[in-house]
């Protein structure tokens, strides 16, 4: 898989997730709570990424 299509998936992922935690915990959907989470929770699974792989070198 190329970098482009991970980036899809955890961005597809991502939003499904912040979907569900703001549906859970606010009781509507809200799409600026929905990207901002999204681009929060990519951004953490980017930079976890980087933390595994400087670890390993």
């Amino acid at each position: 898989m190329n970098q482009f299509q991970i980036f899809i998936i955890r961005a597809v992922i991502g939003t499904v997730i912040a979907v569900i935690l703001t549906r859970a915990f606010t009781g509507k959907i809200y799409i600026p709570y929905i990207l901002g989470l999204a681009i929060i929770m990519v951004g953490l699974a980017y930079f976890s990424e980087y933390l595994r792989h400087r670890r390993n070198k």
